[in-house]
């Protein structure tokens, strides 16, 4: 970055999207997609003698109703996460993405890999957006101008 590139005082910054909501709307768009998947799996395997979990869907219509309120309701609380409300939605929506267990067996290993990298979401996005703020405490010529 040269001198003459840098921004002077008085110039407009564009604010940065929080990390905490980056990361936690990415988290439930990628659950959002496991989900479809795992009901494309459901799906392929309805007449097939795999043993599939304790809950079976026996009817395509109920499986994929199902398996699309899921995918719609992770890709509503996506866009929710900027919110308190939001953030509480997405931990709560994480217990159906685990229960999926009970029709596939393997969902309760990917649920469970979601629900952590949930938790680490929340975390790590909290601490960078304050250790930004921090920064641009510090650094009031480079930070946004709101």
């Amino acid at each position: 970055m040269s001198k003459d590139d840098r921004p002077r005082p008085g110039d407009r910054i564009k604010p940065r999207k929080p990390a905490k909501v980056q990361f936690t709307s990415m988290m439930l768009q990628l659950e959002a997609f496991v989900v479809l998947f795992a009901g494309v799996a459901l799906f392929g395997l309805r007449n097939s003698d795999y043993e599939r979990g304790p809950l079976v869907i026996e009817s395509p219509a109920a499986l994929w109703t199902v398996i699309g309120a899921l995918f719609v309701v992770l890709l509503v609380m996506s866009r929710m996460v900027g919110t308190s409300m939001g953030y509480y939605a997405g931990t709560a929506v994480q217990v159906p993405v685990l229960a999926m267990g009970l029709l596939l067996p393997m969902m309760f290993v990917v649920g469970v890999v979601f629900v952590v990298m949930w938790v680490v979401s929340l975390r790590l996005g909290g601490r960078i957006d304050r250790e930004r703020a921090d920064y641009d405490a510090q650094h009031p010529e480079t930070a946004p101008n709101l």
